[in-house]
């Protein structure tokens, strides 16, 4: 019989607050942190979400004496101090860090490489920081490293590598990233509107989220989530655009389902990718209606946070857990007219709901799709 898997702990840093309970208040009441931001010297500004810097740095004083670190490692330092507080790390512990570009912000004006950029030697100094004894995993694969992070955790642990795992996952906004978006033409002109008929892009976001999982929860634990089943596909279609059928998203909610053996009218919420981008929506209600899931309540978070590539996953993983727990759902921010070909049931405004099992889905570039299934216990 396969270990039953549990997330029992987690906390955030986002631009609406340094820790979950602050990011809980904030959306309760609506509050957004898209904002318009100068980045670029030869832009306008635009639309995204930030956290301010001088706040992270005066977080990050209180906590830690050495800060020979970057902006981004503060980050992923003051997200997981609180977890390894509470949490012992032993020779069976795994540490799991999810990232799209890492410390690319340290490659602006450089000739030589930095060693800092590399994503190995991101991970191994938060890792020796912290003290981890085992070689830290990195996942990497565009916009479903966070939900990958977590399924790696519960396969790692399943297979017997490990016996409990910190996940951490993190990106911040850089000029590098910016101006691939831009590339794109993907980066929307006003706060982005997820399945709405006049979306027209994404905002990006910045963020670090950190989650506890184990096999042996203890009895003291506050929460406990059972990670159910996962599954992770490619759909193989285009370097940066959807399989228009969402092939790829349909067979790894398909599979995640099957192994969770949940059916579709058990699914309570589905916390969708919903970048607002064409055809990333578009796709997302195909697939979902090719799973019978039209009439689940889903929502996106990406009007709240942005989108934060690498850490946007398990983000809203953690949102989604705490609307279980306070059992209360949270709209998908700035939706207002249906936008796609097939229905979906986008949640307006907060709303009581008894929520049990979670739908977590993520798609990215190069075809990659994840999902993963949540039971509150």
């Amino acid at each position: 019989m396969r270990k039953e898997i549990y997330i029992t702990d987690y906390n955030c840093v986002t631009p609406l607050g340094m820790n979950v309970a602050s990011n809980w208040e904030a959306l309760l009441r609506g509050q957004s942190g898209v904002a318009l931001h100068k980045i670029m010297e030869n832009q306008e500004a635009f639309y995204a979400s930030m956290i301010n810097s001088e706040e992270l740095e005066e977080e990050s004083n209180k906590n830690f004496s050495d800060q020979d670190f970057t902006r981004l490692e503060k980050m992923f330092l003051l997200c997981l101090k609180p977890l390894i507080e509470k949490h012992n790390i032993t020779d069976e512990t795994a540490f799991i860090l999810s990232t799209t570009k890492g410390n690319i912000s340290l490659l602006k004006n450089q000739s030589a490489l930095p060693e800092d950029v590399y994503l190995s030697n991101l991970a191994q100094k938060i890792a020796d920081f912290f003290g981890f004894t085992t070689k830290p995993i990195v996942v990497s694969n565009a916009c479903v490293s966070g939900v990958m992070a977590i399924a790696v955790a519960k396969n790692m642990i399943q297979a017997g590598k490990y016996k409990d795992a910190f996940v951490v996952a993190g990106d911040e906004i850089s000029e590098f990233v910016i101006s691939g978006f831009n590339s794109f033409q993907a980066i929307g002109t006003t706060p982005c509107k997820p399945y709405d008929k006049s979306r027209d892009g994404i905002n990006i976001g910045e963020a670090t989220a950190a989650a506890y999982v184990t096999s042996a929860p203890t009895e003291n634990e506050k929460f406990r989530f059972k990670v159910l089943g996962d599954s992770a596909i490619n759909d193989a279609n285009h370097i940066s655009g959807p399989s228009r059928t969402g092939d790829g998203l349909y067979a790894s909610i398909r599979n995640a389902m099957t192994e969770a053996k949940v059916l579709a009218e058990q699914i309570d919420f589905i916390s969708a990718h919903g970048t607002a981008t064409l055809y990333n929506d578009e796709m997302e209600a195909i697939a979902f209606n090719r799973m019978e899931l039209q009439h689940v309540p889903l929502n996106s978070m990406k009007g709240f946070y942005g989108h934060c590539l690498g850490a946007s996953g398990l983000l809203e993983s953690i949102i989604s857990m705490e609307s279980a727990l306070h059992n209360t759902l949270i709209p998908s921010k700035n939706f207002e007219e249906p936008g796609t070909s097939q229905s979906l049931h986008i949640i307006k405004e907060n709303q009581p709901a008894e929520i049990n099992y979670i739908l977590k889905t993520a798609s990215g570039f190069g075809g990659c799709n994840a999902a993963i299934v949540l039971e509150k216990c």
